[in-house]
């Protein structure tokens, strides 16, 4: 009779052991999980460079975007997870690409900017869950096509650079008042820029980082509401624009992807990270696809992770722990660039839309699970 040799046994035990000490020295590392994404219900009309907001009831508020290049939309629809399914909201007062929206703490969305034509428009207007209405308000300082929005811990918006007419990347920066409904100019940016990216630190101040001004910039600065000013800090270790980022559960911020700005041949997997403690960045491990035209602000995950989604059928998660981006299960139908996404009460996260190298928008949806 054949007995298993004792070798074997003792072996594996070992291994057990040694996994199990593992798992307890790093739980977030063998709670790493991928996810999976999955097609769900398309939206009513194929939208690229829209907004997509989450509503105080749980629904997505998803308005303008483009079907294709001068093919703007007014249209707005309304996503909801109790159903999966997409239902026409109203129609904004412009039809626009490439506008802001933000949740505002009276649970009403500011929508303003964004391309019309040719250039940037200042127009701005309020969407009112309670109404299902678009209602104008008083224009911004500054014609802005994709600039940058970011919810200050006050309640009001800063809102940084973007594209005025003829190409020109803007230096300006400006804030919306939630109290009444007003913009106002604060101090410039140090260096103009476009397709940046902007994200809220844990003390209240704004990382700008990266965008474009002909070339792909390597600049960041930081906006510290306190004095209304931005100051130079750290060079990123490669110009990009067209990039994401996102806040990890340290503080420090994850910039990932974008593009040299040399257009389809510049895509960028390289990522580093920003530590506001000592105001530098550093390299990290690379995406494994390169991609660009992506969502400004990477989905932050109930584990800690980051969600990467645009520019590639492969969604990524970087893992903080690791420092390392794993890919999740399924896929996108196309390389979709200027989707949205937006993370549900749920954990999980709506993706919509995008263009491939077409130029032809798809009104095609996915849900990402954790």
């Amino acid at each position: 009779m054949n007995r298993p040799r004792l070798l074997d046994t003792v072996s594996l035990s070992t291994i057990f052991i040694a996994l199990a000490a593992v798992n307890a020295i790093h739980p977030a590392r063998a709670a790493l999980r991928s996810g999976t994404v999955a097609a769900t219900s398309s939206m009513l009309e194929p939208r690229s460079g829209h907004s997509a907001t989450l509503l105080p009831d749980g629904r997505v508020l998803i308005a303008g975007g483009m079907r294709r290049n001068q093919d703007f939309y007014k249209s707005a629809e309304l996503y909801d997870p109790a159903t999966g399914s997409f239902t026409r909201a109203g129609e904004m007062n412009l039809a626009r690409v490439g506008h802001i929206a933000v949740l505002l703490p009276n649970g009403k969305v500011l929508i303003a900017g964004g391309w019309i034509g040719r250039g940037g428009t200042d127009e701005a207007e309020l969407y009112d869950p309670a109404t299902a209405k678009f209602s104008t308000i008083g224009n911004m300082i500054a014609r802005r096509g994709r600039p940058s929005a970011t919810l200050l811990a006050s309640g009001d918006v800063l809102i940084a650079g973007g594209e005025a007419e003829d190409n020109e990347s803007l230096v300006s920066a400006e804030i919306f008042h939630v109290k009444t409904l007003t913009f106002q100019s604060t101090s410039p940016m140090h260096h103009a820029r476009i397709a940046h990216t902007a994200t809220l630190l844990n003390d209240g101040r704004v990382l700008i980082a990266g965008g474009c001004a002909g070339e792909a910039s390597a600049s960041a600065e930081l906006y510290d509401p306190k004095t209304g000013t931005f100051t130079d800090t750290g060079i990123l270790g490669i110009p990009r624009c067209k990039h994401t980022a996102g806040l990890l559960p340290d503080g420090r911020v994850l910039i990932a992807g974008g593009s040299d700005n040399r257009g389809w041949m510049g895509n960028l997997s390289s990522a580093e990270i920003y530590d506001p403690r000592t105001a530098k960045f550093t390299t990290t491990a690379s995406l494994n696809d390169p991609r660009f035209k992506l969502p400004d602000e990477a989905v932050r995950l109930a584990t800690g992770q980051l969600l990467i989604a645009g520019g590639s059928k492969e969604l990524e998660i970087f893992d903080p722990v690791s420092q390392k981006f794993v890919t999740a299960s399924g896929q996108l139908s196309d390389h979709w660039h200027y989707l949205s996404e937006t993370k549900l009460r749920d954990g999980s996260v709506l993706l919509a839309g995008g263009y491939p190298n077409n130029d032809q928008a798809t009104a095609q949806a996915w849900i990402y699970r954790p």
